[in-house]
C-alpha cells in the first residue's frame, strides 16, 4: 500500500512538471509569433513636467498611425481622421459626410484593439472596464453579440466611449527614456512620479543621462556635485522645487546673501531673484574649489586644464583683471585658492547631510537606481544617452583601461554599487564618487562628449572664444559607414539611438542619418534649448520621428479645440510587421523555447 502511494506521487509530480513545461513552451511560442511592442523613445525632458504630461496624454501622435496600421488600406484619410476624432473625444460624433454607421465604427474600434493584441506583452482585458468587458471580449474574439449592441443608440454610444478609452490605453506598449530628466525645467519630480506610477512603471525603460548622474552622485555624497546641483537649481530659480524636495536652504541663503550681495554679482549669472543670484555665485565658487580637489586627487582623469583657481588668484594678485567680468571673490585665499573657508565648509557639511538623508529625494532617485542603465538594446537598436567615446580616427576611446561596451558595463557596475550603498545608507567608496564627477563632465564620459564644461569661463571671462565647448568626435564619426558598423558589431544591433545634443529641424536638420542607422532624438525639449523636442516611435510597421509642438502651439490648439500640430519624419517602413522572433531578444527566447521542447521530447 505504501509502495503504491509513492509511485502515484511520483507520477503526479511528473505530470505537474510536464504541464509547467508545456505551459512555458506555449507562452514562449505565443511571444515569438507576436508583433514587436509599439515603443516610444524620448530624451532630455529636463524638468518640463507639465509639457511632458500634455504630450503624453496625446500619445505623441501614435493614435493616427495606429488606426492606419490596424485598418484596411481601403479606408480613406477622411475616415481615419473621423475615427481618430471620436477616439480623442471618447464619444460618438455624427458626420453626414462620412458614410459610417454605429456598427461600422464599433467594428473598426474592435479591429484596432484586435491589432494591439498581436503585440508582445499585451493583455487587452486589463484595459476594458468590467461592465463591458464581456461584450467587448466577444467582439474581439469574433463571437456573436446581442443585436442591441448595434441597434440601440444609447448602448452603442456607451460601447464607443469605452472602446475609445481602451484604445487610448493600449496605444503604447513601452516607453524608452534616454536620460536627463533633471535640471533646466522646474518639475523633474513630476516626470519621475509619472514614469514610476503604476500606470507606466512596467512599460518604462531608462538610460542614464549626465544630468541624472549629477543628482545621483550628489545624493550619494559627492560634494562638488552637491554644489553643482544646487547651483543649477539656483541659476534657474527653482526654489519651489527645492522646497518640494524638502531642502532647507536657510544656511546657504544666509551665507550667500552676506558674502555675495546681489548688486555686487557682476559675472554672467542667470538667476532672476536676488536670493538665487547670490546663491548661484556662492555655489559656483564652492563648486570650483571642490572640483579642483577631485581633479588633483585623480590624475587619471586628465582634467588639469580645468584648474582655474590658481590662474584666477594670479590675476587678482597682479591686478590684471580687465578680462574678468567679476572681481569680487572674498572667499578665495590668494595663496590657497582651492581651500574652502570655514563658513563654506559649514554650508557644504549641511548640504551633504541633507542630500544623503533626504527621503523625498531618495524616493525619486530610487527610480533611477532601479530602472537605469548605461545602455539598453531593444528591438535590435542600441539606446544610449549621448555617445560611445571615440577617437579622431574612429576607434573606441579608452578610459580607465576600458572602451566600447566594456566601458559602459564597467560604469554600470560602478553605478549599481553606488546605488546599493546610497539606498542602504552605507559608506561610499571615494573612487566611485569621483567617477560620478567624471561621468558628469569628463571628456571621455559616455554621457558628456565635449572637451570641457566651460562653466568658469562663461561666468567670469569676457573672451567668448574661451566659452566654446568643443564637441568631440562622435557626430563626425557617425557620418562614416565604418564607425557605424563598428558600433553595431560591438553591441549586436542594427541602429543607434541617442539624445543629449539638440537637433534644430528649423535649420533643415534631420533626426536620422540618411541610411536611418543613427537617430538623434533630442530636439531641445526644455525652454533653455529650442523648446520643441523630438520623439521616436517604433511600431511593427514603421519607424518614424515626431517633431513635437512648442508650448505655444499646445496652448493655441487647446484654445481652438484643435488637434496639436505634429511634423513626422518617416525613417523606415516594413513590408510585413516585425515579429518578436525577428529580434535579437527573440532569438534568445527561441533558444529557451528549443531547450524546453527538447526536454519535453526526452520525457
Amino acid at each position: 500500500m505504501a509502495s503504491t502511494k509513492k509511485k502515484t506521487k511520483v507520477k503526479t509530480n511528473n505530470i505537474s512538471d510536464i504541464d509547467k513545461l508545456s505551459q512555458k513552451l506555449l507562452s514562449l511560442d505565443t511571444k515569438l509569433s507576436s508583433n514587436i511592442p509599439a515603443t516610444l523613445f524620448i530624451s532630455d525632458l529636463h524638468g518640463e513636467g507639465d509639457r511632458f504630461i500634455s504630450i503624453l496624454r496625446g500619445r505623441f501622435g501614435m493614435l493616427y498611425q495606429t488606426c492606419i496600421e490596424a485598418l484596411p488600406n481601403t479606408f480613406s484619410i477622411d475616415k481615419i481622421q473621423y475615427l481618430v476624432k471620436i477616439i480623442r473625444k471618447q464619444q460618438y460624433i455624427k458626420d453626414d459626410d462620412i458614410k459610417m454607421d454605429l456598427q461600422d465604427i464599433i467594428m473598426c474600434f474592435v479591429e484596432i484593439l484586435r491589432y494591439k493584441i498581436s503585440n508582445v506583452d499585451r493583455n487587452i482585458s486589463d484595459s476594458l472596464v468590467p461592465e463591458f468587458r464581456s461584450i467587448i471580449s466577444r467582439l474581439i474574439s469574433g463571437l456573436p453579440v446581442p443585436d442591441y449592441v448595434f441597434e440601440e443608440e444609447v448602448v452603442s454610444h456607451r460601447i464607443i466611449h469605452y472602446l475609445s478609452k481602451s484604445i487610448k490605453k493600449v496605444l503604447l506598449d513601452r516607453i524608452m527614456v534616454l536620460g536627463d530628466i533633471f535640471d533646466r525645467g522646474p518639475q523633474p519630480d513630476k516626470i519621475i512620479r509619472i514614469l514610476s506610477s503604476r500606470w507606466y512603471r512596467d512599460m518604462v525603460y531608462y538610460v542614464f543621462g549626465n544630468h541624472d548622474i549629477l543628482w545621483m552622485g550628489a545624493a550619494a555624497g559627492n560634494r562638488s556635485l552637491i554644489a553643482e546641483a544646487m547651483r543649477i537649481s539656483s541659476r534657474y530659480d527653482h526654489m519651489e522645487l527645492l522646497d518640494r524636495l524638502g531642502f532647507d536652504i536657510s544656511k546657504l541663503s544666509d551665507f550667500a546673501s552676506r558674502t555675495y550681495p546681489p548688486d555686487q554679482v557682476t559675472g554672467n549669472f542667470k538667476a532672476k531673484t536676488d536670493q538665487a543670484r547670490s546663491m548661484e555665485k556662492a555655489l559656483a565658487v564652492i563648486q570650483f574649489k571642490l572640483e579642483e580637489e577631485t581633479i588633483r586627487k585623480h590624475p587619471e582623469f586628465e582634467m588639469d586644464s580645468r584648474l582655474w583657481l590658481k590662474k584666477l588668484a594670479r590675476l587678482l594678485k597682479s591686478d590684471k583683471t580687465e578680462g574678468l567680468r567679476d572681481v569680487n571673490f572674498p572667499t578665495i585665499d590668494l595663496k590657497k585658492p582651492h581651500k574652502l573657508t570655514e563658513e563654506e565648509q559649514e554650508v557644504m557639511d549641511d548640504l551633504e547631510h541633507q542630500f544623503k538623508t533626504n527621503f523625498r529625494l531618495k524616493k525619486l532617485l530610487r527610480f533611477f537606481f532601479a530602472k537605469g542603465q548605461t545602455y539598453l538594446i531593444h528591438n535590435d537598436m542600441l539606446n544610449i544617452h549621448a555617445l560611445i567615446p571615440s577617437t579622431k580616427n574612429g576607434e573606441f576611446e579608452e578610459f580607465l583601461n576600458k572602451k566600447g561596451r566594456d566601458l559602459l558595463d564597467y560604469v554600470q557596475k560602478s553605478i549599481e554599487r553606488i546605488g546599493d550603498a546610497y539606498l542602504l545608507g552605507k559608506k561610499q567608496r571615494e573612487k566611485d564618487l569621483a567617477l560620478m564627477f567624471y561621468l558628469w563632465c569628463g571628456p571621455k564620459s559616455p554621457f558628456f562628449g565635449k572637451d570641457a564644461m566651460k562653466t568658469f569661463e562663461r561666468y567670469f571671462l569676457f573672451d567668448k572664444e574661451s566659452h566654446k565647448e568643443r564637441t568631440l568626435y562622435w557626430a563626425k564619426n557617425l557620418e562614416t559607414e565604418t564607425f557605424k558598423q563598428k558600433i553595431m558589431e560591438e553591441f549586436g544591433t542594427n541602429r543607434i539611438i541617442f539624445g543629449h545634443t539638440p537637433v534644430d529641424f528649423t535649420k533643415g536638420k534631420h533626426m536620422a542619418s540618411e541610411d536611418g542607422v543613427a537617430i538623434n532624438i533630442d530636439g531641445g525639449f526644455a525652454a533653455a534649448y529650442y523648446n520643441r523636442g523630438h520623439a521616436l516611435v517604433h511600431t511593427p510597421h514603421q519607424l518614424y520621428g515626431i517633431i513635437l509642438p512648442t508650448p505655444e502651439e499646445l496652448q493655441q490648439a487647446s484654445v481652438n479645440s484643435e488637434t496639436v500640430p505634429l511634423s513626422v519624419e518617416i525613417i523606415d517602413e516594413f513590408v510585413s510587421p516585425i515579429k518578436f522572433k525577428d529580434t535579437s531578444e527573440g532569438r534568445m527566447v527561441k533558444e529557451e523555447r528549443d531547450r524546453i521542447l527538447g526536454e519535453l521530447r526526452k520525457r
